[in-house]
């Protein structure tokens, strides 16, 4: 019997250690590592697109997944740093990447963290309504103040952004960008799977499941709040830049609420709280979307959205769920030796 026990207790240990999420993103990696070599140019420029955008799904995953704060204004840091890119190749002739996009990422980091002063650093806590509306009339102002600003193009946006330069190299888009743009998603993925993994992402967790209980024990639990959705501002910056670049023109629908939206529809769609859902669902409704609207465009929005809302209803954890446990998807924290001690 004690031997039928210990056989149980390993079998059980080793189903707690085998995680999917690893294999998920080093198969992702491998399948994007890949795929120029055997796609077109057409495609190549459609996945570097899909990249660029899954930066700014992990931006929203950060603040919601892994933090609860529902911010409906991630296109607005996006956005004001595409400007601000469009802007410093038009009037200073400067698309140094060394520069650019550094600069976008500040840009979005300043935007975030005066809206986290305004929105999250009051008196009192304040509530997921309040903190989702207003971040939703950020987007919505900005859009508004974009299309009806002439120095800005009004209407029909900054076209004819300088090519990005990297040294002496002109950056257009096809596989270099491609690459480029994969590594730099690489990076940011790595830095936030280590941030969402280390203390600071135990006090998020914390904060997410049990906000009151974090406030009681003493944290300050709204500086969390402000710091984690300005790093997210900094990504959705980033990702900004790198879009005015590929893209070659911007324009007031990407400050919108529309692309504040689709943000939240593309994590959901993934799986909340992963950060590999951001980029599963960013891929799978862009894709989804180019095919229902060349086989169906007369009414291939409505089809989208009968399948997001059936992926909504019957698996909330989205396509991740699909593969992943809760215990997975929600992490764990603490050494490994702690663990074995405590099941032991």
């Amino acid at each position: 019997m004690a031997v039928a026990n210990d056989s149980s207790k390993q079998a059980g240990g080793l189903r707690r250690r085998l995680q999917v999420i690893p294999f998920l993103e080093i198969a992702l990696v491998a399948i994007f590592v890949a795929l120029p070599m055997v796609l077109d140019h057409f495609w190549v420029v459609f996945v570097t697109r899909v990249l660029i955008l899954a930066l700014l799904g992990l931006s929203f995953d950060l603040v919601w997944g892994y933090s609860g704060i529902l911010s409906f204004g991630q296109a607005l840091f996006f956005g004001a740093a595409a400007y601000v890119v469009a802007l410093l190749g038009r009037d200073l002739d400067i698309s140094s990447m060394f520069l650019a996009l550094p600069v976008a990422a500040i840009v979005g980091f300043a935007l975030a963290l005066f809206m986290a002063w305004f929105l999250l650093l009051g008196r009192t806590p304040p509530s997921i309504i309040f903190v989702a509306l207003g971040t939703l009339t950020g987007s919505y102002a900005a859009e508004r103040l974009a299309r009806g600003w002439y120095y800005l193009g009004g209407q029909n946006g900054i076209p004819s952004i300088p090519a990005m330069t990297v040294g002496d190299f002109v950056m257009y888009e096809g596989v270099g960008f491609y690459y480029l743009a994969l590594g730099i998603l690489l990076v940011v993925y790595l830095l936030c799977r280590l941030m969402v993994r280390s203390q600071f992402g135990l006090v998020l967790a914390g904060i997410r499941e049990q906000e009151e209980r974090l406030t009681f024990f003493g944290y300050r639990v709204q500086h969390f709040k402000a710091v984690v959705f300005s790093i997210s501002g900094a990504i959705a910056g980033l990702a900004g830049g790198l879009y005015a670049f590929h893209e070659g023109f911007v324009w007031p629908n990407l400050m919108g609420v529309i692309l504040s939206t689709q943000v939240v529809l593309y994590v959901l769609f993934g799986g909340v709280g992963t950060l590999i859902g951001a980029v599963i669902g960013v891929a799978a409704i862009e894709y989804a979307s180019f095919e229902l609207a060349d086989r169906y465009p007369e009414f291939w929005p409505i089809v989208l959205g009968l399948l997001l809302l059936l992926v909504i209803l019957f698996r909330p954890t989205g396509l991740v769920g699909l593969f992943v446990s809760d215990r997975e998807r929600v992490g764990s924290f603490g050494s490994k030796r702690g663990k074995d001690d405590g099941a032991a």
